[in-house]
């Protein structure tokens, strides 16, 4: 429970709905921010905190210390606010799908990350997974290199369980896993793992990975190369269903 929002709308003689016609957003999504302490979207922020005649960190304070990294935030801001989301990986399961083990051995594994820094990284990257339980979670497809279910990240039972929790996800209507099979020959995955992500006003936003940052992508003509990567690697792989039977079947060969 947002405790300081609940006494700023107490205060002002704001309702939920009210303040939701006035920044611009549904009643409900208010009510999220009220009830599951959700962070808004920084234009909603602003706009809630002028109308309440409040400081946005008395109301969000863990918005001063947050525990991503900088360069990460404008897209993880794209993440929370999108309808869709469309998701190609070559090399690990996308973050959004890891289970705390899997996410631990990437994150140590990568290197780069001093050690007391890992527990952060950690908790932020389990912490944008919460978007997919939302009452409204975004339609979240994602493509996999088969390379993925075979890479031993983290040892045998970390992997088993990994798979296993891919296979659950996909149980939820608004997840749809495909897997590129390793017979695939030459295809645009070759050139590495991207996301592309569309808002409520249908506008697109891409994403590319690096060893060092991520990039956020807008120029109109990189997200039209992007889709035509989306649509080839899509084109490669396997059903949804067909999907879910190998990542059970590779998941077994794990334990």
């Amino acid at each position: 429970m947002n405790d300081a929002l609940r006494a700023a709308l107490n205060e002002t003689g704001y309702t939920a709905e009210s303040l939701a016609e006035r920044v611009g957003v549904d009643p409900k999504t208010v009510g999220r921010w009220l009830s599951e302490g959700r962070i808004p979207h920084a234009r909603h922020r602003v706009a809630a905190a002028e109308a309440l005649r409040r400081d946005i960190v008395d109301i969000w304070p863990d918005t001063s210390r947050r525990r991503e990294p900088v360069w990460f935030r404008p897209w993880q801001e794209i993440e929370r606010d999108a309808l869709s989301l469309r998701s190609f990986e070559s090399t690990v399961v996308p973050g959004l799908l890891q289970t705390e083990a899997y996410a631990r051995a990437v994150l140590l594994g990568a290197g780069t990350l001093p050690r007391g820094d890992v527990d952060r990284h950690l908790t932020a990257r389990l912490a944008r997974q919460s978007i997919l339980k939302r009452d409204d979670p975004p339609q979240l497809t994602v493509v996999l290199d088969e390379t993925v279910l075979h890479r031993p990240v983290g040892g045998r039972q970390t992997m088993h369980d990994q798979l296993l929790a891919l296979a659950t996800a996909c149980d939820q209507p608004h997840v749809r896993v495909h897997v590129v099979p390793a017979t695939v020959g030459e295809y645009a995955g070759l050139n590495g793992p991207f996301v592309i992500a569309t808002n409520p006003e249908h506008r697109m936003a891409g994403y590319l990975d690096n060893q060092l940052q991520g990039q956020v992508i807008s120029d109109l003509d990189d997200l039209a190369a992007m889709m035509t990567a989306w649509e080839n690697v899509r084109g490669e792989a396997l059903s949804h269903r067909q999907s879910v039977d190998l990542i059970t079947k590779v998941a077994q060969t794990w334990n």
